[in-house]
């Protein structure tokens, strides 16, 4: 063996070569090396947050209201609004307003829905339609809702229609804008194929234009579900005699503070609980959408 092989074999048996100054290496994460680990202690993280941030502020009211930081005739402790309202639902005072809201916020987000999906789906099918009716709803969209009270008034008297009818008028523009932009979103090449192997227009719906387009559909329709509890409220304090509106306007006339935030308390409850039915009835409709938290992804 002469002497070049002799170096080029020991310059093949040597020790690797050191990798160079700007090579970029990663090494796994936390994430990578135990993900179901990870995973459980971000939920509880995110759990903790969520229960700890409010019960911190109620803490820190009671302890305002105790300390006599802020007048607790006009701001209630916490504890005395919870037994009042205890109270008030044991003797059976409180269910009667509760279910009147509930009963308008129901009707009308079903009707609002229904009417505002249809037109949304045709409108975002068929450009005549849109370039018809699209200019009318637009400006009907930026009159503020409850400035149609008076007319729904005037249409259907005092009773439980204005409610429902402004509930519905409320829910069918959120469901409306966001079914059309959900259909005129649907990429062409999935028409194409549809068209391709001969879809029929049921199909065409069907197979393309619902599971393409219903995701946000639900994110619009789980929107106006807070929205309708909003827009019942504000009602049931103008033109109602019942609902939790009418508890919260009717106590605060009286000077009854803590039974008005008894019905505040109600109304943040039913808004939360309502949305997050939406938000799940969304899940359980569309498993192939991205899931809407950040805590369902890690």
């Amino acid at each position: 063996m002469t002497t070049t092989d002799r170096n080029r074999a020991a310059a093949t048996t040597g020790p690797p070569p050191a990798p160079p100054e700007d090579l970029l290496v990663r090494r796994p994460g936390l994430q990578e090396l135990h993900p179901v680990r990870t995973h459980r202690r971000r939920r509880a993280l995110e759990l903790s947050l969520a229960v700890g941030v409010p019960l911190a502020l109620v803490l820190l009211w009671q302890l305002a209201a105790v300390r006599g930081w802020i007048d607790d005739r006009v701001y209630p402790a916490p504890q005395t609004i919870l037994e009042d309202g205890w109270q008030r639902a044991a003797d059976g005072a409180l269910w009667p307003d509760v279910w009147a809201t509930l009963r308008r916020v129901l009707l009308g987000y079903a009707i609002g829905t229904v009417t505002g999906y249809a037109l949304g789906l045709l409108m975002g099918s068929l450009s005549l339609v849109r370039a018809a009716l699209e200019p009318t709803l637009d400006a009907l969209y930026v009159v503020p809702k409850l400035a149609l009270l008076p007319v729904f008034l005037n249409m259907f008297g005092l009773g439980e229609g204005p409610q429902i009818a402004l509930v519905a008028a409320t829910v069918f523009f959120f469901v409306w804008i966001s079914t059309m932009a959900a259909v005129l979103a649907v990429p062409s090449g999935h028409r194409d194929a549809g068209r391709v192997f001969g879809a029929s227009p049921w199909q065409m719906f069907r197979h393309v234009l619902l599971p393409a387009s219903l995701p946000a559909v639900l994110v619009g329709a789980r929107i106006a579900a807070g929205v309708a509890v909003l827009v019942i409220v504000a009602s049931e304090q103008i033109a109602a005699a019942d609902g939790l509106g009418h508890l919260i306007f009717d106590s605060r006339a009286l000077f009854q503070n803590d039974v008005m935030f008894v019905g505040i308390v109600c109304v943040a409850v039913l808004g939360v609980v309502f949305s997050e039915l939406v938000r799940i009835a969304g899940r359980l409709l569309t498993p192939w959408a991205p899931r809407d938290r950040g805590r369902s992804q890690s």
